[in-house]
């Protein structure tokens, strides 16, 4: 059934929030650390480990891609904000951090670039562009 997705979602959801203030405590920090990380985590380690046992039918993992479709974004976009906050207040040293990971980010991506191009010119039937659906006579 689809509640049971959707409840598992939320047990997850609750369980890694309890675990982030927990974290944030131990380390005296006055929030919630990684809780929404942590759910996630727990999300894809459980919910793995229940499938390849059977447990986990197509219906209850309907539940969680509905809530996945709506919640995910909507916390990850909480969660940038919140850094945002967190690094405007911080001093020049979290900006400078964050600045120099953005930098990095887009440093690397001519190199992932490269990389992706080799597989391509590894795997002939792979089509060039990948948007491109492969045609039967490209399939061998």
């Amino acid at each position: 059934m689809i509640i049971f997705g959707v409840a598992f979602l939320a047990l997850c959801t609750l369980t890694g929030i309890f675990v982030g203030e927990l974290l944030g405590k131990a380390i005296g920090v006055p929030a919630n650390v990684g809780g929404v990380g942590i759910a996630m985590v727990l999300l894809i380690l459980i919910g793995s480990y229940l499938k390849k046992r059977g447990l986990f039918n197509p219906e209850s993992e309907q539940g969680i891609k509905f809530w996945s479709a709506v919640y995910i974004p909507i916390v990850v976009a909480m969660a940038a904000q919140q850094n945002v906050y967190g690094a405007l207040s911080g001093g020049p040293m979290a900006i400078l951090a964050g600045v120099a990971a953005v930098a990095l980010a887009f440093m690397l991506v001519p190199v992932l670039d490269r990389i992706g191009r080799k597989k391509l010119e590894a795997d002939p039937t792979l089509p060039a562009d990948p948007a491109k659906p492969l045609t039967s006579s490209a399939r061998g």
